[in-house]
């Protein structure tokens, strides 16, 4: 009997390839997949997914006794390369199924902004009315998604950031919204209006603690188009919403910040037209028991935390708040932030093309180091993986003098939470 954890994701004609040793790939309807074993996946009682099984990539030798940073390590898989828009946010349900956030704030794309993969497609999900561009008002169906979690009980919350690149923010099209994934159903959509929403702001991610309020209550990250950001704090159910901590230093671009991204010394002034993506709070999780928010500043290697008690409780004051918030060290240039059931935190890293673990001790794990794991950006833990989406973002034309460098495809990653264990014939 296949014995199979839930997020294993197979593809539909693995069988006979890996008896072949076949690495072939199968494009369809914008998506690269290539098959792994679907008899396991049929196994799981799960629909058949999809998962590419890149070459090992190196050994985790980067660094201490090794290379100087250069040569790849850890082992990744290629889940799926795309073609068209660029993913962003990302969720793996328990049985499997997988969703991808496309937004279209960089690119107004005509593609399904919120999709699930289903046999070689992006699929627009929960339905095509709400995934794909549509007359209907912008507070009626998705314009945007970005940032994507789980909460404890399996619905997937997104962030809709409302953006279409070169349009204004419309009246409604920012919203978090929530949907039963077994029945493919919306269930909450909470628009976010003035003095929450500015005019420049950019809704980026989000986390759901059901540990606070009667129905829950959402964080969420508004990293900003111009230089508003701050963090979001929604009441799941009145839908009352606060902006808290806009002026505090965490949640801040630093003017004078400096990255390396694909070899180039680049500088953040924010009198000037960005050179590379940058923004305010961007990157948050929430620890296992969602008794603390961790977040963090794009354009800052800082990492905080603040308990939710304090941030959810709209009786406390600003400066209270303030005083709650707790600098927990350095965190590189992270973009994404996910937890694992430890509590170890996994942060994407633009500057050097790597996912790092921060361990609860605060020390940090190289995870995969890889040219390919351009500007990493939505992260997601299963019980077993993580999940990386890689957008190629720094590469965007507004960043490049008008030239679009991206190349496609774009990718979805995952490596395991736990090193896989090697075995050898050698006699001992």
């Amino acid at each position: 009997m296949t014995k199979c954890l839930p997020d294993q994701i197979m593809g539909p004609s693995s069988e006979s390839s890996l008896q072949h040793g076949v690495s072939r790939r199968h494009v369809v309807g914008g998506v690269t997949l290539a098959p792994l074993a679907a008899g396991i996946a049929a196994a799981c009682g799960a629909s058949p997914a999809q998962a590419q099984q890149a070459p090992a990539q190196g050994t985790s030798t980067t660094g201490v006794n090794g290379d100087q940073g250069y040569e790849p390590a850890g082992t990744f898989e290629i889940v799926a390369d795309f073609y068209g828009p660029g993913p962003s946010g990302v969720v793996v349900a328990d049985n499997g199924r997988i969703f991808i956030g496309f937004p279209r704030h960089a690119v107004n794309h005509k593609g399904a902004t919120l999709g699930e993969l289903v046999n070689g497609r992006v699929q627009p999900w929960p339905n095509a009315a709400l995934s794909m561009p549509s007359s209907a008002a912008p507070a009626d169906r998705l314009m945007s998604i970005h940032g994507m979690t789980l909460d404890t009980q399996g619905r997937l919350w997104a962030i809709d950031d409302g953006k279409l690149a070169g349009q204004p923010l419309q009246p409604g099209a920012a919203k978090v919204v929530c949907f039963d994934i077994a029945a493919n159903r919306l269930l909450h959509s909470i628009v976010l209006k003035n003095p929450v929403l500015l005019p420049d702001s950019h809704m980026n991610d989000l986390r759901v603690d059901l540990t606070h309020g009667p129905q829950g209550t959402v964080y969420v990250t508004d990293s900003s188009f111009g230089h508003s950001p701050a963090l979001v704090v929604v009441d799941v159910a009145t839908g009352a919403q606060r902006r808290v901590l806009a002026t505090h230093p965490s949640t801040q671009a630093e003017p004078g910040f400096m990255a390396v991204v694909e070899g180039v010394p680049l500088v953040y002034d924010p009198a000037q037209k960005p050179r590379f993506v940058v923004g305010g709070a961007d990157g948050i999780t929430l620890s296992p028991t969602s008794d603390r928010l961790y977040y963090a500043a794009l354009t800052s290697r800082k990492l905080y935390s603040v308990p939710t008690a304090i941030l959810s409780d709209p009786k406390v004051s600003e400066a209270d708040l303030a005083k709650s918030v707790r600098y927990e060290g350095e965190k590189g240039t992270a973009d994404g932030l996910a937890t694992d059931t430890q509590g170890r935190i996994y942060t994407t890293n633009f500057e050097h093309d790597c996912i790092l673990r921060r361990n609860t001790d605060g020390s940090f794990d190289l995870m995969v180091h890889d040219p390919r794991i351009l500007s990493p950006d939505g992260i997601f833990c299963t019980k077993t993986h993580v999940y990386c989406t890689l957008g190629q973002w720094n590469r965007l034309a507004s960043f490049n003098n008008g030239q679009d460098k991206r190349k496609q495809p774009y990718h979805l990653i995952r490596f395991p939470i736990d090193a896989v264990p090697s075995y050898t014939a050698a006699p001992e």
